[in-house]
């Protein structure tokens, strides 16, 4: 029996994930979760690479991760469509590794891959049809499952102004260099040059999502629901530690009655 995970994420190629939520993953990690990368498509063919050598360079970006499980679904790279079949594949792991969480590449690129676009739609559907009964032929004869959590990670190049349910921002401050270094083992697509042009990128953005929320470097995810709590402030203060006293003005300060 496969072993379950509890995160996977989900992206249509190779170096998507990486530079899309990679210090989360690398984070889930480090906090003992079971973490999986379900990539659609080989990313192959592209001007740069070969199927062999993404092959290689995607298992040195989950080492440097730490993630202990990726796949490829072998889904069709630039032809990535949509439809029946697309979410059967991913439905039926989906049912194999049984997920808390699946992480989901979200939105529309028209000046980068198509396959962005449509991936994000067939993961949402994938987690619809992995719940599915009396079809059971159609995923390999695995068991029905249902998808408990469904996270969006937005390409940062989304040409539509999303009014998201909710958003959050995870603190990458601790595992920055190791979502970079997961970067960087693509070497067939982005040799030294081209490297130092997307660390830039990459620092900026999540230095951008981090520091809006008092963190060194953060990840952008959102939520098709609001968020819920039953603890306001640590919800307003993420969890971590507790407000400070509010300083009132000292006696001379007070306004006299």
């Amino acid at each position: 029996m496969t072993d379950r995970l509890d995160v996977v994420a989900v992206a249509p190629h190779p170096d998507d994930l990486e530079i899309l939520c990679g210090g989360t993953l690398a984070k889930l990690v480090k906090q003992g979760y079971k973490v999986g990368i379900f990539d659609l498509c080989s990313g192959e063919p592209t001007p740069r690479g070969s199927l062999e050598t993404r092959q290689k360079e995607a298992e040195v970006a989950r080492q440097a991760l730490g993630v202990q499980v990726r796949i490829n679904i072998d889904l069709p790279n630039r032809v990535l469509m949509d439809g029946p079949e697309m979410r059967y594949r991913l439905a039926t792991e989906f049912r194999r590794y049984q997920p808390s969480t699946v992480i989901c590449a979200a939105g529309r690129t028209p000046a980068a891959s198509p396959d962005h676009h449509q991936g994000h739609l067939i993961i949402e559907a994938s987690r619809f049809y992995s719940q599915l009964t009396k079809w059971d032929e159609r995923f390999d004869n695995t068991s029905p499952y249902r998808v408990p959590h469904l996270v969006y990670v937005p390409f940062p190049s989304d040409a539509e102004q999303r009014q998201w349910q909710s958003t959050f921002v995870v603190d990458v401050s601790d595992t920055i260099e190791q979502k970079l270094a997961s970067i960087q083992a693509y070497e067939s697509q982005f040799d030294a040059a081209r490297f130092e042009k997307v660390r830039h990128y990459v620092r900026s953005y999540n230095g951008y999502h981090g520091g809006r929320c008092g963190f060194l470097f953060g990840e952008l995810f959102a939520l098709p629901h609001p968020v819920g709590a039953d603890d306001l402030h640590k919800l307003v203060h993420g969890g971590k530690g507790s407000l400070a006293p509010v300083q009132l003005p000292g006696k001379d300060h007070l306004p006299m009655n």
